[in-house]
């Protein structure tokens, strides 16, 4: 039985025509990830450190570190750079980005953010270790093989005191990895995304922040996330989060100071995966910490 969860994390990870971009519970702190419009929204130079563990107990299970770095230069430019290491089984995609946003005030008394961004993703399939996976050899030459590609993205970003929504678009090149004569073909897919979230005011004490994001792949099923987030004196979050059938997750957050935050995030498989004994769930750690700069002494705090 664990062989044959092993294999279906292989699959995946060589999946020919459903190759999806990295996943996150907490995208709600890690939203330049997903929007490159995000860039400098936040007044400060902001740097970003997130680890993902998914399925954890399954050989070969995915795995994701990201790190993320973004400052205003001006009023209405900011920039960032993004590095991600997606590994899944015998792959591993490393991603570089550069973000460019533009800001314009508007007549709802909120900011309008538009961004691109440009860079390059890295696959390689370690061959050898497939053919340990299968206990077959891959008549291959090489063991290892990579594949460069460029990507460009783009995105929109609306904020005020209390609300955001996004739309973006991280990869709009869908690229080919590999020959069809190779032993495998992987393809990246076009990621539709959409985010938003509303800070409502319960009391002094206590916030509460519902926050929703859809991603649409061409070749796989709707994902829908769900939060509620409940803040208290703006330090401590805590939240539940569902992914439509996938998982439920609980989430926590913590403002150590103005300038750092910390947060965790446990999921458990709603799926049929979910109720295997290989499988202890999915564990995600994120670091933020933040410089205030000339542009915005940050005098209100920032919950997105």
């Amino acid at each position: 039985m664990k062989k044959i969860y092993l294999l279906f994390i292989v699959f995946v990870g060589l999946s020919s025509y459903a190759q999806q971009d990295a996943q996150y519970t907490q995208y709600m702190y890690n939203t330049m990830s997903v929007n490159p419009a995000y860039a400098g929204s936040r007044g400060v130079l902001s740097i970003t450190a997130l680890h993902r563990s998914q399925w954890v107990g399954l050989e070969g299970a995915p795995s994701t570190e990201t790190f993320n770095i973004n400052s205003p230069i001006s009023d209405r430019i900011g920039l960032g750079l993004s590095v991600v290491a997606d590994k899944i089984g015998p792959t591993t995609e490393n991603v570089i980005d550069g973000m460019f946003s533009y800001t314009i005030e508007t007549s709802l008394q909120g900011k309008l953010s538009f961004g691109v961004k440009g860079g390059i993703n890295i696959l390689n399939i370690d061959y050898d270790r497939l053919s340990r996976y299968q206990n077959e050899p891959t008549m291959l030459n090489n063991d290892m093989r990579s594949n460069i590609a460029p990507n460009v993205g783009a995105g929109l970003y609306f904020h005020d005191d209390k609300f955001y929504a996004g739309l973006s678009v991280p990869n709009i090149l869908e690229t080919k990895y590999f020959d069809d004569s190779s032993f495998s073909v992987a393809k990246e897919k076009i990621n539709l995304y959409f985010i938003s979230g509303y800070v409502f005011d319960l009391n002094p004490s206590f916030k509460f922040k519902p926050t929703v994001l859809v991603k649409a792949v061409v070749g796989a099923p709707l994902q829908l996330d769900l939060s509620a987030n409940f803040i208290y004196n703006d330090k401590l979050t805590i939240g539940v989060a569902h992914r439509l059938d996938a998982a439920w997750s609980a989430m926590a957050g913590f403002n150590a100071t103005d300038s750092i935050l910390l947060g965790f995030a446990y999921d458990r498989e709603s799926s049929e995966l979910g109720n295997t004994k290989f499988n202890d769930g999915s564990f995600e750690f994120i670091a933020r910490f933040e410089l205030f700069n000339r542009f915005n002494k940050l005098l209100t705090p920032r919950h997105f």
